[in-house]
């Protein structure tokens, strides 16, 4: 991350009379949370106010985050604005911006923020690190790079943002994340309270996941477990069905994990999860893309179809 791109967005901050933070479509912990801290820093670093911006649903389990009041749904303000300054974090792919993406195309100027491989670049300047955890944890670094004021809520949304994206800590690769944990931590961040903020599903939620896990197949001498889940449940999960992964990796011999959604009918949602082996390859080949354990892509085909799809690509997968 080099200085003189974070001066320049410095100035670029400090110049805009209008800006706005989006992330992708159906926003998890990180993307929230980095919309978020990111608008806060800018609050307290700049005096200037941003308009946070999402398409699609956001988890109950995230309700109780700070800051979620400041989030407007797309459908409710004006897309034709031009804004002087647009960040656009963790995303992935046009694809992934959904409805916001009017917005971006109007921007003036277009800051990118992310953390998986990028497909292609839509922003006047970039800071994509596609061996980040989270692009909390990049924004993170970028604040203690630039010395910026930090306060208890934009703590506790990098926590957020980093524990979820690292599923805990599951995921976690490198100590460098961990220590940026452990900054934190020493900040005043208490781990226990935000993962009882998280606790937060409805009862419908949880039984519609655990049923959906219960009906899972197994394939390939029981190495993938594949779930599918109807459109008329689809409404009570998160968007990635992340209780549901999670509960079908724990099964011993277990090392895929596929869940397939119908969200229209001929619109099928994949989240894929691996124990150990790269799976970004499956996805790409779906049309989506991710890291190297957790990924997902959106297909316009039926789910019989897409099932097939996914079978026969992880057929030649040792």
């Amino acid at each position: 991350m080099k200085t003189e791109a974070l001066n320049f967005l410095t100035e670029k901050i400090r110049e805009a009379k209008t800006i706005a933070i989006t992330g992708h479509k159906n926003p998890d912990g990180d993307s929230l949370c980095s919309v978020l801290a990111l608008f806060q820093l800018i609050k307290l670093n700049f005096n200037k106010n941003a308009l946070c911006l999402y398409d699609g649903n956001i988890p109950d389990m995230l309700d109780n985050v700070p800051l979620r009041e400041k989030m407007q749904y797309f459908g409710k303000v004006d897309l034709s604005k031009k804004f002087d300054l647009v960040f656009v974090l963790d995303y992935g792919t046009r694809n992934h911006i959904g409805g916001v993406l009017p917005v971006v195309d109007n921007a003036k100027f277009i800051v990118e923020i992310d953390h998986h491989k990028p497909e292609c670049k839509i922003g006047n300047l970039s800071f994509s690190d596609g061996n980040a955890f989270a692009v909390g944890d990049i924004i993170f670094n970028m604040t203690k790079k630039q010395k910026w004021k930090k306060d208890q809520l934009v703590n506790d949304l990098f926590a957020i943002s980093i524990l979820t994206d690292t599923g805990f800590f599951k995921y976690a690769r490198k100590g460098s994340i961990l220590r940026n944990m452990a900054a934190l931590v020493d900040d005043g961040v208490d781990i226990e309270r935000i993962s009882n903020l998280l606790n937060n599903k409805p009862k419908k939620d949880i039984l519609t996941e655990a049923a959906v896990a219960s009906r899972a197949e197994f394939f390939y001498n029981n190495r993938l477990a594949l779930a599918t889940i109807d459109s008329k449940d689809y409404k009570n999960i998160d968007g990635r069905g992340e209780t549901i992964l999670s509960l079908l990796t724990q099964i011993k011999g277990v090392e895929f994990v596929v869940l397939l959604k119908r969200q229209k009918e001929n619109q099928t949602g994949v989240s894929l999860r691996s124990k150990s082996q790269p799976i970004d390859a499956i996805a790409i080949a779906l049309g989506g893309g991710g890291h190297k354990c957790a990924a997902g892509a959106v297909v316009q085909d039926s789910l019989d179809n897409v099932r097939s799809k996914v079978l026969e690509l992880f057929r030649g997968v040792k």
